[in-house]
């Protein structure tokens, strides 16, 4: 009986060489147009599919493999007598190769310069019919998807026989990229078309094995287009923490004003400033709390230069990210072999969805896209704020909106003086953030603070008021909020309410 294999492939990497292996080893190759010609233009002998079907290809290409014929010899059961019997009376051949890749639909959906036309026409049908059909029928049927399989398959193949458990291994291979091709398409046309979505998909591609977890007895592995957003150019490979702290430095960084720099650790600014240059903005991020910056991760809105490489080179630091280089400040960063270096290529869409998984499924949320300039701002004391306040009260409510509740942060001339993160009392943080402060002896006088949510009691505006601090920012909302702007107002402390609150879990 003849031994067939089919070829249809968008990507032609190594199909040539693949297609004269097969012919070596006495199979007969069917193929489709493009991949046909292919094989023709290099001498490898193959048949047309419209040819073997007596069926042209119809409609721009649009139908060639959708024939029993092919269907037929890929799915029938050889142990099966009715089958053998159907496909002898039907002129049908037994197909057990099956080496297909599909239309380049992952690399145009996400570029402008294509219309919405011309996308549509990269949905392959026939392809994903032939895999899964192929897929399906496993144990009959080896299902070829990727270049990367051909090598060792022939190998196998050369041996006299490929294993059953190598066709269960690229039948798992075959849906799993089906499946995230479907995953694409689904997206796109539930953003293009503006329908509500009536499930969740998630289907990213494994990128790398991390080194570890969060703690070293623990696993991790990174999926999805990490290098669509970030650039590594120097250093040991990330960790798993190490992504998770960058990722909270650029959300961080990419609300600033320009020519600011913020100091992360375990996810919380430790240090922030806006500065008149990068080498400025980190000297001053850096004195907010010299001591927890060690390790940490500093990240830039702006080109790091030679003198600011200089200074970032004084101290050690795990990641240094910035959206550019100077040649000259690269050449200094990699002195420090290990130290990573991280060119933010984009920064997160606002519309991406936050997920946390739980028993039995997944949360999701909006991002807290929160603007300041949008907000609406009341003056709720009796002493005004001066323009002054107002702009560190800005830069206090944004970096407080990345801190993890309960937050209270402290500011003087664009700079954080301290920070109370992650407490389960409100006051608690207040007394942190001022300890910290006078710890490397930043004077609070005439600083202002930003809490994340309301002040249940008035203790909270209290403790603040007693290190010298000049103004509050919250969102106001607690049922004792006239006994906290009457605290306020005995301490002649300015008082706004945002109506906006910041919780970060």
């Amino acid at each position: 009986m003849k031994k067939l294999a089919l070829i249809s492939v968008s990507d032609k990497t190594n199909i040539v060489d693949f297609a004269r292996e097969l012919i070596q080893l006495d199979y007969e190759i069917l193929a489709t147009g493009n991949t046909a010609k292919l094989l023709n233009e290099n001498k490898v002998s193959c048949t047309e599919i419209s040819n073997f079907t007596s069926s042209p290809e119809i409609f721009s290409g649009r139908v060639k493999t959708l024939n029993p014929r092919i269907f037929g010899g890929i799915l029938m059961r050889r142990n099966n007598e009715n089958d053998l019997k159907e496909a002898s009376a039907n002129n049908i051949f037994p197909i057990d190769i099956v080496c297909v890749n599909l239309y380049p639909f992952p690399e145009v959906v996400n570029r402008n310069d294509i219309s919405h036309e011309e996308k549509i026409e990269n949905i392959d049908i026939g392809g994903p019919s032939l895999i899964r059909a192929a897929a399906k029928n496993y144990e009959h049927v080896s299902i070829l998807t990727d270049p990367d399989q051909y090598e060792l398959f022939i190998e196998e193949l050369k041996n006299g026989k490929v294993t059953l458990k190598t066709r269960k291994l690229l039948a798992y291979s075959a849906f799993a990229y089906t499946s995230y091709y479907d995953t694409l398409i689904a997206n796109y046309l539930e953003e293009k078309f503006q329908l509500p979505g009536k499930g969740l998909r998630i289907n990213y591609r494994s990128s790398i094995n991390l080194r570890y977890g969060e703690n070293p007895h623990q696993s991790a592995f990174l999926f999805g287009n990490f290098t669509e957003y970030f650039e590594i150019l120097n250093g040991r490979e990330l960790s798993y923490n190490n992504i998770v702290d960058l990722v909270s430095a650029v959300e961080i960084i990419n609300d600033l004003e320009r020519n600011s720099c913020v100091i992360v650790k375990h996810t919380n600014p430790c240090g922030a400033a806006v500065g008149t240059e990068p080498s400025d903005a980190f000297e001053l991020a850096l004195s907010s709390d010299p001591v927890s910056a060690f390790g940490g991760i500093v990240a830039f809105n702006e080109e790091i230069d030679q003198k600011t490489a200089e200074k970032l080179n004084e101290i050690f630091l795990e990641i240094v990210c910035a959206p550019s280089f100077s040649e000259k400040a690269l050449q200094i960063l990699q002195l420090k072999k290990n130290r990573r270096i991280i060119k933010v290529k984009k920064y997160p869409s606002p519309e991406e969805l936050q997920f946390k998984n739980i028993p039995g499924g997944i949360l999701a949320q909006t991002k807290d896209n929160s603007n300041f300039d949008e907000i609406s701002l009341k003056l709720v004391t009796d002493r005004e704020v001066s323009p002054d306040e107002l702009s560190d009260l800005k830069f206090a409510w944004v970096i407080c909106k990345h801190t993890k509740s309960n937050a209270i942060v402290y500011v003087k001339n664009k700079k954080v003086l301290g920070v109370g993160a992650g407490q389960t009392s409100r006051i608690d943080s207040a007394k942190i953030g001022a300890e910290k402060a006078k710890q490397f002896g930043h004077d609070l006088n005439g600083a202002v603070a930003a809490s994340d949510a309301f002040f249940p009691f008035s203790d909270g505006v209290l403790e603040i008021s007693s290190h010298g601090i000049t103004a509050i920012i919250q969102p106001g909302g607690s049922v004792k909020d006239e006994e906290v702007i009457k605290a306020a107002n005995e301490k002649n402390i300015s008082m706004l309410f945002t109506g906006i609150r910041n919780f970060k879990h």
